[in-house]
């Protein structure tokens, strides 16, 4: 329960949060107790940046209240999946109406028609469209159906990009991974791990090499289109135009990852951005509308080999939930309104150059990349190409500036290794506001 006075962590600029949140750590660690390190997501426990973790009460368009009152202005928004802000009052609506003609069905229901028809729509690519309710669940069957539909076993992921925690993409996968210093996880068998081939990202010549070894055995590459998982890494030119070469000339599936770029980068995702097709595309986040649900969905003569039409079989109780398509059909109405990218987009360039300006200011070397409204602040010389690149970054720097913004009431994701997402509901003030924290946080870093 929260504090009956809400008091701005911004207010308290010249002191450590860390030990003004009592509530919050007593909570965490009556958690310890029953769930694994008291968290259900690995990142959400601080481990990358020390301290105690937020425990939110609340929230409400850009703001976090955690338990103890405490006010934060949030660039996590549910890991990107709040394109419009916290509880933002039409998808409440949607989902408060939904509850009342009930929560779950077990069968087909107009939403995921509707759904499916917005995102077909707005994706040429995805002709027909299977509703799952995880990001790992759609990569981990995107997948399955690609070397079912090759006859193919490998597959080339890219060091550093993300695509859930199913068995064959842990290894070399950033994210939580990379904020642990995870390089391959205990319980993978080696015979699993080694259908899936690593390559550092950006890089033709890699994934070139890959095919001659392995000819006729590569069922397809899966990627981030914009990478966001190891930070914020755009594509090299060329780069995408040269995978979708690749994959048709050898026969393969390119799967674009589009969780966090999928409506985020564009209404039609970054493959609208970037002008690629590829055959499969993984969706999750924004279609949910803050709800768990996630897709796969692409060329009609791939997906009719899924069942029942065909013999790839995945199932799910939870698939299509009634509240998650009517959440994702209220967002989703919201993005294709004209100029809605543009604007989120413009304060995402504008935070950018106010945090380029505050490390030249300060003389701290930092890059800071960005790919639509996704940001990444990495505190190394750069540039920025791949994963390699992104693990010379100063991560015990990162977390005294995380700790730093927070004690100024900016909530940024708790590790080096993730993305910064600013929402339509974030406005100019606030990113000013930012910026001027970030401004005092490095100054202060620097004097140290």
């Amino acid at each position: 329960m929260a504090s009956e006075t809400v008091k701005s962590a911004r207010e308290k600029s010249n002191h450590d949060t860390r030990h003004e949140r009592p509530r919050s750590a007593e909570i965490f660690e009556r958690g310890t107790k029953t769930l694994v390190g008291g968290v259900d997501s690995p990142v959400r426990a601080f481990r990358a940046v020390g301290g105690s973790p937020l425990v939110i009460d609340h929230a409400a368009g850009t703001r976090l209240y955690d338990v103890d009152g405490n006010e934060y202005l949030d660039y996590v928004c549910s890991w990107g999946a709040l394109i419009l802000g916290h509880a933002h009052p039409d998808v409440v609506a949607a989902v408060s109406e939904q509850a009342k003609r009930g929560t779950s069905y077990g069968m087909t229901s107009p939403l995921e028609i509707e759904l499916g028809e917005k995102i077909t729509g707005a994706m040429p690519s995805v002709e027909m469209v299977r509703f799952v309710s995880s990001g790992t669940e759609a990569a981990m069957s995107a997948v399955r159906l690609a070397r079912a539909y090759t006859g193919r076993d490998l597959v080339i992921k890219f060091e550093g990009c993300y695509h859930g925690h199913s068995d064959g993409f842990l290894s070399e996968a950033g994210s939580g991974l990379a904020t642990l210093g995870i390089a391959a996880c205990p319980g993978v068998p080696d015979a699993f791990a080694r259908l899936t081939l690593n390559t550092p990202y950006n890089y033709l010549k890699g994934v070139e090499d890959l095919f001659r070894q392995y000819p006729k055995k590569i069922a397809a590459i899966i990627v981030e289109p914009a990478a966001a998982n190891m930070g914020v890494v755009a594509p090299a030119p060329g780069f995408l135009e040269g995978l979708r070469e690749i994959t048709r000339r050898e026969g393969a599936l390119l799967i674009f990852d589009e969780v966090i770029t999928g409506f985020r980068m564009a209404y039609g995702g970054a493959q609208q951005v970037y002008k690629i097709d590829p055959d499969l595309t993984v969706m999750g986040k924004i279609i949910g509308g803050g709800l768990p649900v996630a897709a796969y969905g692409g060329k009609r003569q791939i997906m009719e080999r899924v069942a029942p039409l065909g013999p790839v079989y995945q199932a799910g109780t939870l698939s299509g939930n009634p509240l998650a398509m009517r959440a994702g059909l209220a967002t989703l109405l919201k993005l294709e309104v004209p100029g809605f990218y543009e604007g989120v987009n413009s304060r995402t360039e504008r935070l950018s150059q106010g945090l380029r300006g505050a490390l030249k200011e300060t003389g701290i070397p930092g890059v800071v990349n960005v790919a639509g409204s996704l940001l990444t602040i990495f505190f190394c010389k750069g540039p920025i190409n791949n994963y390699s690149d992104a693990r010379e970054s100063d991560t015990a720097l990162f977390g005294r500036f995380f700790h730093q913004m927070l004690d100024r009431g900016i909530f940024l994701p708790p590790s080096q290794y993730e993305a910064l997402f600013v929402s339509a509901a974030h406005t100019d003030s606030e990113i000013e506001q930012t910026i001027e924290a970030a401004r005092g946080s490095l100054k202060v870093l620097r004097e140290a």
